[in-house]
């Protein structure tokens, strides 16, 4: 075999340094056709509106009205019954992604909907403590598997850059279902008395039977994966693969493997997305479940504290619109997350962090409120759709962003199990110390997974720069390789 001169030697260098470099700018050009924006646009309504509907649906669906005097519950057993809800929530949120990567959404997520809402209405009908913790078990296993399915289901319609704005706007489902909540509560517990129910019970059968009826419409709205979209044309759906494709992570089906599985369970940076997850999730459902009882500690009637969760949750919708915006606009994503929970510390987290424990008029406190809940809100919606876009590999993908959302969950039991009565002692002061040590340690994980992201990226660049790493290879594996791929660029 005749050997190649240096010339040819370094010519073939160049060459292949220029394909290296041309794939690396196209994997992360931010330039769009008007057929591109037409087809993001055909995309956003037939996915966002019923799917931040069902999620709306499943934040209402889980919420407990102030009933323990019927079923003879004890203030622990109140409790208990809503950590029974995450635990199920924690135990069945992986497998459920894993069934939905090797079955199909347009399936899977509407039959989720279907089943809760039939066990919501069931909650309406429970008579004792044993009925309302098995039924509260049935909920959160059901409703497992559809934050992180509709994460997955973006991941393979949207682009990286993409995502962001897409799961803040299905998780704003949450504070809009904590605003509409507070005035469904109010108004369907006048009730009472009707058919010889109380008017907790008409809360849950009510929505236990809107959640079963928007179900059946979604099995004709909800998608299936993008490769066979059928609500896209034979030429949209090309141009959607071609743009997931040059996006790094290849839009067509990948075979199930387990070892995909092991990637994400040994990755450190999955496990820090559930830790930071894991801190915020305290927070974020100790103020949602418990944001009327903390109003009525400070003062309010029942009834007032019912339609007061209204303004902090509106609030918390607009600040999640307004930072994720300046997030996209500047291209940061842990600066903003930091800033969140620093604001949920300063004004207060069910009631007032600092602000709550520092106030001591109603009236400041309920302004502390209205900053936790920004916070709290904002923080949350930016972060969960962080593995979203720096995971890459479907299987792998799918999995991190369950273990996410698992991990995160055992906050929340924490959460609902701390916010107890016996610690309710000067306003509940115990439990919002313990909710600020879970929002720095938030802090300290966002700062980590800053850090080391960067430093990644510029070690990336530094290699591709480098002679030594040009090769062939370098493109062609990019599906096997995923997110450890030296074009891969990490978002921080």
């Amino acid at each position: 075999m005749p050997e190649i001169s240096q010339h040819e030697k370094e010519k073939e260098e160049g060459r292949v340094a220029s394909e290296i470099s041309a794939a690396h700018s196209a994997l992360n050009s931010d330039t769009e056709t008007a057929q591109d924006a037409h087809l993001v646009r055909k995309i956003d309504l037939r996915l966002l509106p019923i799917l931040t509907l069902l999620y709306l649906l499943s934040f209402l669906d889980r919420s407990l009205p102030p009933f323990a005097q019927d079923l003879n519950l004890s203030a622990p057993a109140y409790n208990t019954s809503l950590a029974l809800y995450f635990v199920a929530y924690v135990i069945f949120e992986v497998p459920s992604n894993i069934v939905l990567k090797r079955f199909d959404p347009r399936l899977w997520l509407p039959t989720l909907t279907l089943v809760w809402g039939i066990v919501t209405v069931c909650q309406g009908l429970v008579a004792n403590q044993a009925g309302l913790f098995g039924i509260r078990f049935l909920l959160g296993a059901t409703e497992a598997g559809l934050f992180p399915g509709v994460i997955y289901l973006f991941s393979v319609y949207y682009l990286r850059r993409e995502r962001r704005a897409r799961v803040a706007i299905f998780f704003g489902g949450a504070a809009l279902a904590g605003a509409f909540g507070g005035i469904l509560a109010f108004a369907i517990g006048k009730m009472e008395g009707i058919g010889g129910r109380r008017g907790w019970q008409w809360i849950f059968i009510l929505e236990g039977l809107l959640t079963i009826l928007i179900s059946l419409s979604a099995y004709f709205i909800v998608p299936s994966w993008s490769y066979k979209a059928k609500f896209l044309t034979e030429p949209e759906k090309e141009r959607l693969l071609y743009r997931l494709d040059s996006d790094t992570d290849p839009a067509h089906k990948e075979r199930f493997q387990w070892a995909h599985v092991k990637q994400a369970f040994t990755d450190h940076l999955v496990w820090s997305y559930a830790l930071l997850f894991h801190g915020y999730a305290f927070a974020l459902y100790s103020l949602s479940l418990f944001m009327p009882t903390i109003i009525t500690e400070l003062g309010f009637q029942s009834w007032q504290a019912q339609l007061l969760t209204v303004p902090p949750n509106t609030l918390a919708a607009l600040s999640i619109s307004l930072t994720v915006w300046l997030s996209i606009r500047y291209d940061r994503r842990a600066v903003f997350i930091i800033i969140a929970a620093a604001v949920a510390i300063i004004g207060s987290f069910p009631p007032r962090y600092i602000v709550l424990l520092t106030a001591s008029k109603p009236g400041a406190q309920y302004v502390g409120v209205h900053l936790a809940a920004a916070g709290i809100y904002t923080g949350n919606a930016l972060l969960l759709s962080w593995p979203g876009e720096n995971v890459a590999g479907q299987t792998k993908r799918a999995v991190a962003v369950a273990m996410q959302i698992t991990f995160g969950d055992i906050g929340a039991i924490a959460g609902v199990l701390i916010y107890r009565p016996n610690l309710a002692g000067h306003e509940y002061r115990k439990p919002h110390i313990i909710a600020i040590g879970y929002l720095l340690f938030s802090i300290m994980v966002a700062s980590h997974l800053r850090f080391w992201l960067a430093r990644e990226n510029r070690r990336r660049d530094a290699l591709l720069s480098s002679k030594t790493t040009t090769s062939p290879e370098s493109i062609h594996d990019r599906q096997r390789l995923g997110d450890h791929h030296i074009l891969y660029r990490y978002v921080y």
